[in-house]
Formats: structure tokens, sequence, C-alpha cells
């Protein structure tokens, strides 16, 4: 008997193939289904290794038994090699390989606005200055699909209280590196986004210093791989997963509410704040449930707030959940 083909929440139909917002997005979807035939692959560990050569974290630190998941921490090789990183590739699986010609040292940070640390700091400086710690997060991307991973990183507090915002600071922004020579989904040409480049994102002062935001620079005990987003990277585990900007350039602290990438390129799409809600479908899919790493079959509802709304949710009330996506 022929397999009975069922199309996932989120595949087009052909009829929607002609409109130019479908258009745009067409190549997501082609690299979600292009990543996905890696899953049963990568989920065994089959070769090669995406985190060859990635070393062990240069400093021993201690999980945070405060976050705890409800899910088992998906397998190291699928969370290294099943990446949206559009500065290499709109294809999930060449961005690892693409990746590896990324030069990380030297590195600075350049720290801007309205802080008293101001200037360029080495991202070496940084990791000997802060306190580091593991932690377990739930990870949801807006495509829905999910998985789980124990990622070390500086809780974003500390990285605020060092950096000293001033008063005037209403908002944080985030952009990520931009250098073409070694990005080649950055090229003009050859890059779908490589206009729109540097990625850039931005929280309310008060998101970012929440308890659960963090400054990633490494993951399953190993420095942050390149394709993950090395050597620091923004997580912000009740959001959807674009709001964390990879390979931090810069973090400047505005009074006004600043552009972000996605919500610049099609705002009817994707909004400034990105709270993961079932209840707010995606105009072309379905929020209310998600598929774990590497599993389709492994379904389950969507939570609100990727189920931290015990320490997210007072950020949030009063507000329209709706209309403030």
């Amino acid at each position: 008997m022929a397999a009975v083909h069922i199309p996932p929440a989120w595949a087009l139909p052909e009829s929607e193939a002609t409109p130019e917002p479908v258009y745009r997005n067409r190549r997501e979807v082609l690299a979600l289904a292009a990543g996905a035939l890696l899953l049963p692959a990568l989920g065994c560990g089959a070769d090669p290794d995406p985190l060859e050569g990635v070393p062990r974290y240069p400093r021993p630190v201690k999980r945070n038994p405060r976050y705890t998941l409800d899910r088992p921490i998906t397998k190291k090789p699928l969370a290294a090699a099943f990446n949206n990183f559009y500065e290499f590739s709109t294809d999930k699986s060449a961005v690892w390989p693409l990746a590896k010609k990324l030069t990380l040292r030297p590195w600075t940070v350049k720290l801007a606005g309205e802080c008293k640390r101001k200037g360029p700091v080495d991202v070496d400086l940084i990791l000997r200055k802060l306190p580091q710690e593991e932690r377990l997060y739930r990870f949801r991307c807006v495509e829905a699909w999910a998985m789980a991973v124990p990622w070390i990183g500086i809780p974003m507090r500390a990285f605020l209280k060092w950096v000293e915002p001033t008063s005037k600071a209403k908002y944080v922004r985030f952009v990520s590196l931009h250098r073409p020579t070694e990005m080649p989904g950055q090229v003009r040409g050859r890059g779908e986004f490589a206009a729109l480049f540097p990625y850039a994102e931005g929280l309310r002062m008060d998101e970012a210093a929440n308890e659960l935001t963090l400054l990633a620079t490494g993951l399953y005990g190993r420095t942050l791989p390149k394709q993950n987003g090395a050597p620091m990277r923004l997580i912000v585990p009740w959001k959807y997963g674009f709001k964390s900007a990879k390979s931090l350039v810069r973090i400047e602290f505005t009074k006004t509410r600043p552009k972000t990438f996605w919500n610049d390129y099609a705002p009817r799409e994707y909004g400034f704040y990105a709270n993961v809600n079932p209840k707010v479908s995606h105009p072309r899919w379905s929020q209310a449930r998600e598929w774990l790493l590497p599993s389709r079959s492994d379904e389950r509802a969507t939570q609100l707030f990727n189920g931290y709304g015990a320490q997210v949710a007072a950020l949030y009330k009063g507000m329209n959940l709706r209309e403030n996506f």
C-alpha cells in the first residue's frame, strides 16, 4: 500500500504558491524540510560530527538546579546540526559546515548607548569577569519545532550590573556579526536576506533583567559551536528562537524601542515581543502544538510563554498578548 502523505501544519498548499508573502518565506519552509532529513541519522550520532573540534568549556561551571525540564535533553548532534543561521545559509543542514570558516578570535563586543561602561570589550574579558552557570532550557522555534538544551552562559542580570545601564535605558538592542567574507548568506546575490544584515534584536529592559535571560557561551559542556552563535549569543527561553541573536558584536542601551530584523522584514508575521503563545497563530500555521527533535511524531501542546509563565507573566500584565505578538 502506498504511503499517505499528511503535510505538517506549517506546509504551504500549492494554491498559495504565487502570492508574494508565501514566495518570500518559501525558503524557510524548504530549509525546514531539508534539515529534517538529517534528523534520524543525527539522532543516532552519524558521521560527520557537527561538534568535531569544539573544545570543552574552559572553566568549571555548575548546573543551576532551579531550571529543570519536562522532556529529555536533545541529543548533542541534533542541537549542533539543526540550525537557523541565515548569515550562512537558509538551509539548516548547510549551516554547520559553512560556519567552520568563522574566525572567533580576536572578538570584541561594543557596549554603547545609555550605559556607564562603554566601548569595545574583549569577549574573553567578559568571560573572565562575569559568572557563568549551566541551565536546562526548553527552546521553541517559531517554525513549531522544539528542543531542550543544557546552555552555559552569563545571567543577563549579572551582565547588566557590570555594564551599569542608566535610568534613561528602556530597551537593549543586540546586534550580530556582519562579515560577508566568512558568512556567505550575507553576500549580495547569494543570500536571500543579504541586504538586511546585520541581524538585530531587542528586549525591554525588564525583559533583559529577568532571571531567565542568558548570554550563552556554551552548550553540552563545550564552548559554543560556531553554528550555534559563538562566541556569545542571547537566549530568551519564553520567546520564539529568532529573538535569540547570535554571534553578538554590539549591545546597545536605548531610550526607544529598536528595530528588529524579522519585525522589519515581515511585520505581519513577526512581532517585537514574540512570546510563545499557542493561541496566536502565525499567519501561515498554527502555534498550538510543537514537535520535539528529532521526531515529528513526538508532538505536544505548546505552552504559554513556553512554560515559563511563573517567571515572566508579570512582565506583560495588562497587555493584549494577541496585539503585542
